[in-house]
């Protein structure tokens, strides 16, 4: 047995990109995480992840225009920006890491946004994943704007005035506009118990790289809402396919996830809600997440 623990920068697309593989054992199955945002690296959440390194070798990624990749490369030397550039450059890293860690195959954990990425990847090419697992599920970015907008207005009537302000038709905002539905929607509590711990910790992200971090969270945002705003998953899978979703997401809305789990055809599916959960429950609830993710998905 013997364990991985590397960080390093890697030519994907033209263009220096940052990886970090932690396990602790090169047997065990790859398990890529494509973070959300679209622009907020989840390497943040290392040291949550302990357990999750015990059973895979645990790949985070900063894409282009996030983190430690903006930091090296600035958003001019981030080149293209979009969904399907990232989509490409997620092929290449896939490919790197079946040559340097001797695996035919890899297992995709795509969370939020990067389920934006995940979804058309592993239908595009099936030969290159064990299995497909989705967290805080996007499916149809309009009807899930439309839905949290109206879940965000029921739950917070000190909210009214300012989604009045946006309106309820998430076609006709802006990025601005968009970020002001986002911030009725998170729940800013828990997002601050569980980020605040993890900035000050500093264990993957120093200060100068935690600046990278927010930057890239806004300039992601501007660069790709086009793209996620047009988002609309179809449902056909080649490989094993893992829904686990938050209990109480009003961010990714969790009927959405699951009318569209109905409709998914896949070798096989599950979908498991995550109790006392919402958004980003792999990591408000790591342990859990982790015993629904080794009972979906099959290990040597």
């Amino acid at each position: 047995m013997t364990n991985i623990e590397e960080q390093r920068f890697i030519r994907v697309g033209g263009i220096d990109q940052w990886i970090q593989i932690r396990g602790g054992n090169r047997d065990n199955p790859v398990l890529l995480v494509l973070h959300g945002g679209p622009g907020s690296p989840y390497a943040l959440f290392t040291p949550l992840l302990r357990e999750w390194e015990e059973h895979f070798t645990v790949v985070q990624w900063d894409r282009r225009g996030a983190g430690k990749t903006l930091g090296r490369n600035g958003r001019e030397g981030c080149g293209e920006m979009s969904f399907e550039r990232c989509a490409q450059d997620a092929v290449e890293v896939v490919e790197f890491l079946r040559g340097h860690l001797d695996k035919d195959k890899v297992v995709l954990l795509a969370g939020s946004m990067g389920t934006m990425i995940g979804t058309p990847l592993v239908q595009r090419r099936p030969d290159l994943f064990e299995a497909y697992v989705a967290t805080d599920l996007y499916v149809d970015m309009v009807d899930n704007e439309a839905e949290s907008y109206r879940l965000a207005l029921l739950k917070n009537p000190k909210a009214a005035k300012a989604l009045a302000a946006i309106g309820p038709d998430p076609t006709a905002w802006d990025h601005k506009a968009w970020e002001v539905k986002m911030r009725w929607s998170m729940d800013n509590a828990v997002l601050g118990k569980l980020f605040m711990p993890l900035v000050l910790k500093r264990e993957v992200y120093g200060w100068r790289d935690l600046r990278h971090v927010l930057a890239g969270f806004g300039y992601s945002k501007k660069a790709l809402f086009d793209d996620f705003m047009g988002f609309s998953a179809e449902p056909d899978f080649e490989v094993p396919v893992v829904f686990l979703q938050g209990a109480d997401d009003e961010v990714t809305v969790r009927s959405l996830a699951e009318a569209y789990f109905a409709r998914v055809t896949a070798p096989s599916k599950r979908m498991a809600l995550i109790p006392d959960a919402g958004h980003f429950a792999a990591f408000t609830r790591p342990d859990r997440f982790l015993a629904e993710l080794l009972g979906a998905v099959e290990r040597p």
